[in-house]
């Protein structure tokens, strides 16, 4: 009987294996997805390239060029008349107010964050909650809704037409967001630290400027490098607080380099570049504190 069932067992067909899916048709979505991926890679450099090529070539045109070449083909014959015509003008006085702005209000903007968020973090408790959220209800405040209260402060403090009537409010919009950036950095501080410096016998304001401060270096320039850029951009303030050309940075100065010239393009585009170098340095000198700053605390 025990070798029937034997025999039986042995001549039993085997059973099939199951059949495996092929591959080739994963092979093929993810060489369109891959293809596509590229596409739009593609595509949104060129968007974001060609316009800064188009301002670099341009402004190394003279005006017989820009009128009948093709725009996006290089100058036959390029020329640095177009900078030397910006920097004939009053280009200087520009960057210098613009320079003095930016490093006022970026300066004025971290150290007020920087000790607001030291406090929201170190003392947990119903007026550091209270304070913080007063901080993240200004991220919905838009600039044009409050202009004319700014305006009317500025005139009453008798700070109008000067540089301190464009840093101040520009500090004081730029603090939310850095606020908010500084608390989320303090906060993956390990607490151990502090106590430590507790221990030492270390007060509130060691603490903040031996500790806090080093420790949130990355944050402090990534907020820095931001601020600048809104600061440096910013068009409203100066166009509605100042006046003379004396006191005009370089976004309000566009508009009249661009009146100077009339319909000289080239000397316009001239202008954009000289204004955006400074900021181009700053980034890339800051880079590498910039992505830290960025991606700290990403990881835990």
């Amino acid at each position: 009987m025990t070798e029937s069932r034997t025999a039986r067992k042995a001549h039993r067909s085997p059973t099939p294996e199951p059949a495996t899916r092929p591959a080739r048709p994963r092979r093929a979505a993810a060489v369109l997805r891959r293809a596509l991926s590229a596409a739009a890679a593609l595509l949104w450099t060129a968007l974001v390239v060609v316009p800064v090529y188009w301002v670099v070539v341009t402004s190394l045109r003279d005006h017989a060029d820009f009128t009948g070449a093709n725009p996006l083909v290089p100058p036959t014959d390029p020329t640095l008349a177009n900078y030397r015509t910006v920097l004939d003008g009053d280009f200087t006085t520009y960057l210098v107010n613009s320079v003095v702005v930016t490093v006022a209000a970026v300066a004025v903007t971290v150290v007020v964050a920087l000790m607001a968020a030291f406090s929201i973090v170190r003392h947990a408790g119903r007026w550091s909650r209270l304070s913080f959220r007063l901080y993240l209800l200004g991220l919905a405040i838009p600039l044009q809704a409050v202009i004319i209260p700014v305006y009317l402060l500025i005139i009453r403090m008798h700070m109008y037409d000067s540089l301190m009537a464009i840093v101040l409010p520009s500090a004081a919009f730029a603090l939310p967001v850095t606020v908010m950036i500084l608390v989320s950095f303090l906060r993956d501080v390990p607490r151990s630290l502090f106590e430590a410096m507790i221990v030492d016998g270390a007060g509130d304001w060691r603490m903040l400027f031996s500790l806090a401060a080093p420790l949130a270096r990355p944050a402090l320039v990534t907020v820095a490098v931001y601020d600048g850029l809104q600061v440096w951009n910013g068009f409203l303030f100066p166009l509605i607080l100042t006046q003379s050309g004396d006191t005009a940075v370089l976004p309000l100065a566009l508009t009249l380099f661009r009146g100077q010239f009339g319909i000289n393009v080239p000397a316009t585009m001239a202008a954009v570049v000289l204004s955006t170098l400074p900021m181009l340095v700053v980034f890339v000198l800051a880079r590498r504190q910039l992505v830290a700053g960025l991606t700290a605390g990403f990881s835990k």
